[in-house]
């Protein structure tokens, strides 16, 4: 089965949001792929995320 991705963004980039994010689609059967994080050049901290997920596309027919 081919695979699906789900990409979720957040501007919010904290702990509790991306634990949030997290939970609530691996909760959903979506599987944890990677984060990436969006820098400002004038902050040490990131500005967004982009955490992605993937699953099985059972819809597809093979």
């Amino acid at each position: 089965m081919p695979l699906r991705y789900k990409v979720v963004e957040t501007g919010t980039v904290t702990d509790e949001e991306i634990e949030s994010i997290l939970n609530e689609w691996t909760s959903r059967g979506w599987s944890f792929d990677g984060i990436q994080f969006a820098m400002r050049e004038s902050s040490k901290r990131p500005s967004m995320a982009f955490i992605t997920f993937t699953r099985e596309d059972e819809a597809s027919e093979g």
